[in-house]
């Protein structure tokens, strides 16, 4: 660079870059103690659930009436990627999946528009729908979750101790949702004889219509006296049960007392919709979560103080248990990355003294922390936290950031031994090699852009890592011409003796290997691309991941169960799965969930849709060893629970997927989809590394079909929707009114005895009454046929979907399954019936979602690498030269993850992106550097010997810094197949870059052996 010179500018304004040295420090200091801390970062849940409900509907009716209504509307939505639903009887969820490319800011105004299109459709259905509710809010993370159990205080006791513990937490500032769980609702129930009722002549409306009016609350009037307003209160509303049970009621000149038809209990819900257990015992849990932009770890110390006292505070018998503490989980986590970069720091330091000696050593030192401390005070500002993702972005950029002071330090170290004063000498590197590094820094930048401009939820998920190797490069660079000038002329020697020694060995065989490939060029050339193809065929066995497990200490089990079962059989099924657990020394706790899934305690949890014949176990294990000892106990459990699924999980880092081998099976009818399900399930068992295969919906449910004799029934006097509602009253129970206490509803349920509602028979049994009172048995004017229908129905677009879902019996990779199944898959799903498809889904899926808006970017990326190429070197031979060198990175990660046996992940592909920046920075600065020679007065032939040989050293330890700080992270889970696939690129892609770029420049220019000078 000419003209204006920023070093030279830095010498001339010492004590104001020194103040902005110690300010950088400061402010570095105050926003790493400011920024947030997570355990994984942020991205958003691009899901919303559309619930509604119409009580009496079959399966098929509600899918044909609710479920395709709702979806079709929802097909005019644009950023829509698929609609996803569950309907029941009666019953519908439908979950409304946006595109992966879709902005996290658009979405709170997508999700106003859902609930527009909502209201718009609302007149079409049938006058018995009942509405909809929306919850947009299915990504709340509740990272806090404290059970409570008890011994001698009711459900409703320890409800309303559970609701003054919210009322006190939601106080916090950093407050965010809290909700309770396994809390049961209080009920009234009449409980009452059909028979009974018939033969007395009573029918259920009239019972129904005396309990209503007697409950009612309705206005009854102000008397004016024309000085003031009296206002007139009718009483005689129910109190509790007692003021139930001495409800009289008239039929004709009789009177009969309520409870002389039935039994009236005050209890609970029966059965319940949810249940939750702490270690097998019936418990209730207060789930808390933070509000956006809290720090995760004060919001917890905040929490842990207001819950000590609240300990303290609660009566003997009530437990508090703390079963999910995310600050910890947090705190844990930050201190091993942490720790990690401390590591990372020692070891690029170790090679800055090694290399450089101590006092320039020294000078590049200092440019770490003023780089981190810079890099910090953008993160705030940008709202990115400390968390897996950033931090290891941090370790990575390490290696990196030492570059250009390097760099600058080594050029102004040279100036020094020909003879230069310090201040000449700090201010060269300006003029000599600051817009190469510049460029060179800008296309290791550009390598990540991928990253950045990935709208998938991946892609969001590793967004900070973008930005943080992107701010921290940029940052290197300015800390290179700005501060470390400085740094030299305070820390330097003013002269330094002129290093020219021979030789050693290491050096004496460079040079034979680079004279070597000079005099044979096109056979080096040859080589290299021989030893690139073989890389090639190399990365056919590595083994392909989307993202690994969680090395978190948790188990999650998933217990599925015939979809007809009722929540009691759930109930018992978990119960003897308890049972194995308790007492297991591997276990530090566990909780149960039932009827539903654990709340979202980590953002990456797969929330299954709540169901009677589901539940979900979260099993806290002492460590990962133990973790993995109770999976294979429980495993081993299968044979055990016939017509039971258990599914041992891991939690997942990244996007979640759960089992990773799935198939999509589609289709008009839905007799025919689960036939080929079938058929797909048995083709798919037939690989052994595949396990717990099973459709999430297959067996049709029994169903009884009361047949009205409609022709009798108007004879009768009885209507169809007479006999619905008797029916709906017997067995499921109908609320009639409702009991206002100072804090809840509790509804009053009418319904029919244990003995009528809870077996099949008493259907024929039923009593009906006629228009003029008369006792009618239901079989005198209906028939009673049992057959079978869908007690769920899963649709995916509108079409029925049933999913064949697989877990992976060992350590293979799915994506390698998937592959290899794929042959016999596509020639099954060839011979199917005109309109049905299998598609792939799971993490095949997920990954094509992922990597596929990569690919887009790719070409932006390229371009950009180009460009900046062609601003530096201002020839297209010597740019390709330069980019030539790009996808020899190529050779080191093959064989790094083969020797390691790492997968290459989808963070390990965009290191394997981001290489080619960082190979192509390397080629600039050699190239550079031989131009430079050749302006110099040496001819081309010494030029490239020359240049080779000064750059050697700088590129070798640049590379070994940027290497070995990746030698911390190699070890953990998430990062470790990036790691290597970096370590082995860099080390092998710099290497062979040292040999070929020299072969390939004498090869385009065809340049001649000439004599040393």
């Amino acid at each position: 660079m000419t003209g204006f010179n920023l070093s030279d500018w830095a010498l001339r304004h010492r004590s104001f870059v020194w103040y902005l040295m110690i300010a950088s420090l400061v402010a570095g200091a105050l926003s790493y103690i400011s920024l947030g801390r997570e355990e994984d970062p942020s991205f958003t849940i691009k899901t919303m659930v559309i619930t509604a409900a119409m009580p009496g509907a079959s399966t098929e009716e509600m899918r044909e009436q609710v479920t395709d209504r709702i979806e079709k509307k929802l097909e005019e939505l644009d950023e829509l990627d698929a609609t996803r639903s569950v309907t029941a009887p009666g019953a519908t969820v439908v979950y409304i999946d946006l595109a992966p490319t879709t902005r996290g800011p658009a979405i709170p105004q997508i999700w106003q528009q859902v609930r527009n299109m909502m209201s718009d459709i609302r007149a079409d259905f049938p006058s018995e729908f009942q509405g909809f509710s929306f919850n947009d809010s299915f990504g709340d993370v509740f990272g806090n979750i404290y059970a409570f159990t008890s011994d001698g205080f009711s459900p409703r006791e320890m409800r309303d101790y559970l609701e003054d513990i919210r009322t006190e937490v939601q106080a916090l500032p950093d407050a965010g949702k809290v909700e309770l769980l396994g809390t049961r609702d209080e009920v009234i129930y009449l409980e009452f004889s059909t028979r009974k009722l018939a033969a007395l002549g009573l029918d259920q409306s009239q019972v129904i219509s005396t309990l209503q009016d007697q409950n009612a609350i309705s206005p009854s009037g102000i008397v004016d006296t024309g000085q003031e307003q009296v206002l007139v209160r009718v009483g005689g509303q129910f109190q509790d049960a007692a003021s139930l049970s001495a409800v009289n009621l008239r039929v004709g000149d009789r009177f009969f007392n309520l409870s002389d038809l039935g039994t009236i209990t005050r209890g609970y819900e029966d059965p319940p919709s949810e249940v939750f257990h702490l270690n097998g015992q019936e418990a209730m849990a207060l789930t808390i979560g933070m509000a956006e932009g809290g720090n995760i770890l004060d919001f917890g110390e905040e929490l842990k103080t207001l819950m000590a006292r609240v300990q303290a505070n609660l009566p003997v018998g009530i437990q508090m248990h703390l079963v999910a503490d995310q600050p910890d989980v947090v705190d844990h986590a930050v201190n091993e990355f942490v720790r990690a970069l401390v590591e990372a720091i020692v070891i690029v330091l170790a090679v800055t003294f090694v290399s450089l000696g101590l006092r320039a050593g020294f000078v590049v030192t200092l440019s770490i922390p003023l780089v981190l401390a810079l890099t910090f005070v953008v993160l705030e500002q940008w709202g990115i936290t400390l968390q897996r993702v950033s931090l290891g972005a941090l370790i990575i950029a390490l290696g990196l950031l030492v570059d250009d002071a390097m760099i600058a330090i080594e050029t102004m170290i040279s100036r020094l031994e020909v003879g230069d004063s310090l201040t000449k000498a700090a201010s060269f590197a300006w003029t000599s090699i600051a817009f190469p590094m510049l460029s060179g820094t800008l296309v290791t930048v550009v390598g990540f852009i991928p990253i950045g401009l990935n709208a998938s939820q991946a892609g969001e998920y590793t967004f900070s890592l973008f930005v943080v190797i992107a701010v921290s490069l940029m940052l290197s660079w300015i800390v290179a011409v700005l501060f470390a000038p400085l740094l030299g002329v305070t820390f330097l020697p003013k002269t330094m003796k002129h290093h020219n020694p021979e030789p050693g060995r290491l050096r004496r065989g460079f040079h034979g290997a680079l004279r070597a490939t000079m005099r044979h060029p096109y056979l080096a050339i040859l080589a290299t691309l021989a030893i690139f193809a073989t890389s090639l065929w190399g990365m056919k066995h590595v083994e392909f991941q989307f993202f690994p497990a969680s090395d978190r200490p948790e188990l999650l089990v998933d217990i599925n169960a015939r979809q007809n079962s009722a929540i009691a059989e759930t109930a018992q099924t978990i119960a003897r799965l308890e049972s194995h657990l308790a007492g297991d020394a591997d276990i530090d706790h566990w909780t149960a969930y039932i009827g539903r899934g654990a709340p979202r305690f980590i953002l990456t949890l797969d929330v299954p849709t709540p169901g009677p014949f589901m539940g979900q176990l979260v099993i806290q294990a002492r460590d990962i060893e133990a973790r993995d000892r109770v999976r294979a106990r429980i495993d081993a459990l299968q044979d055990d629970f016939p017509g039971v699924e258990l599914f041992t999980k891991l939690l997942e880092l990244g996007p979640p997927v759960g089992k990773p081998v799935q198939y999509r099976v589609s289709g008009p009818d839905t007799g025919e989809v689960r036939r080929i399900a079938r058929e797909l399930t048995s083709l798919i068992a037939r690989d052994d590394r595949l396990t717990a295969i099973a459709p999430d919906w297959n067996e049709p449910a029994r169903v009884v079909r009361v047949e009205v004799d409609q022709d009798k029934a108007r004879q009768l006097g009885v209507a169809v929707g007479d006999v619905s509602g008797a029916l709906y009253s017997v067995f499921s129970g109908k609320t009639v009114t409702q009991l206002r206490d100072a804090t809840y509803l509790v509804d009053v349920v009418a319904r029919g005895e244990a003995s009528d509602r809870t077996d099949v028979s008493a259907l024929a049994n039923l009593q009906l009454q006629s228009s003029d009172g008369t006792p009618i048995p239901l079989s005198s004017l209906a028939t009673l046929v049992y057959s079978t229908e869908q007690p769920v129905i899963y649709q995916r677009n509108r079409r029925p979907t049933i999913t064949v879902k697989a877990a992976m019996a060992g350590d293979d990779q799915p994506l390698s399954v998937v592959e290899d199944l794929a042959p016999a898959v596509a020639a099954f799903a060839a011979d199917l019936p005109l309109g049905y498809r299998i598609e792939a889904g799971g993490t095949a899926e997920s990954t094509g979602d992922s990597t596929g808006p990569i690919a887009a970017v790719v070409p932006l990326m390229l371009l950009l690498m180009v460009t900046l190429v062609m601003i530096q070197m201002q020839s297209f031979r010597l740019s390709l030269i330069v980019l030539a060198a790009a996808p020899l990175g190529l050779i080191g990660v093959t064989a790094a993850l083969l020797l390691s046996g790492a997968p290459l992940g989808f963070v390990a592909i965009l290191g394997v992106l981001a290489l080619v920046g960082i190979l192509i920075r390397n080629s600039i600065i050699l190239v550079h550097e031989v131009e430079n020679q050749r302006h110099a007065g040496l001819d081309r032939w010494n030029a490239v010997f020359t240049a080779s040989d000064s750059r050697a050293r700088p590129i070798l330890l640049t590379a070994a810094a940027a290497s070995l700080a990746l030698i911390p992270i190699a070890r953990q889970i998430f990062w470790g197949p990036m790691a290597y696939a970096m370590m082995g690129g860099i080390i092998a892609g710099t290497l062979i870059t040292l040999l070929f770029v020299p072969a390939l420049y004498i090869a385009i220019f065809r340049v001649r052996e000439s004599p040393r000078p």
